[in-house]
C-alpha cells in the first residue's frame, strides 16, 4: 500500500520546459511541486500521458498524488 504525503490538483504545480536530448524522454518538461524537505516533486509530461498520478521527490521518500483529468494529457 502506497502512503502519499498529500494530493495536489496538477493547476498548482509549475511548468517546466526542458530541451535537447532531456525533452524527449520527458514529453517536453515536466511539472514540480514544493517538497517539504526543500527540492521539488517532479512528473513528467509523458508520465502523465502514461496516465500516471504519483510525483516523486528526488531528495526524499515523500509521494504525491496528482489529481488531473487524464483526457487533457491524451497524447496527439
Amino acid at each position: 500500500m502506497t502512503v502519499f504525503h498529500d494530493e495536489i490538483e496538477i493547476e498548482d504545480f509549475e511548468w517546466v520546459e526542458l530541451s535537447g536530448p532531456e525533452a524527449e524522454d520527458a514529453g517536453g518538461g515536466y511539472y514540480e511541486y514544493p517538497c517539504p524537505c526543500g527540492d521539488t516533486f517532479r512528473i513528467t509530461l509523458r508520465e502523465l500521458e502514461d496516465g500516471e498520478d504519483v510525483a516523486r521527490c528526488p531528495s526524499c521518500s515523500l509521494l504525491i498524488r496528482v489529481i488531473y483529468d487524464a483526457d487533457d494529457f491524451l497524447p496527439s
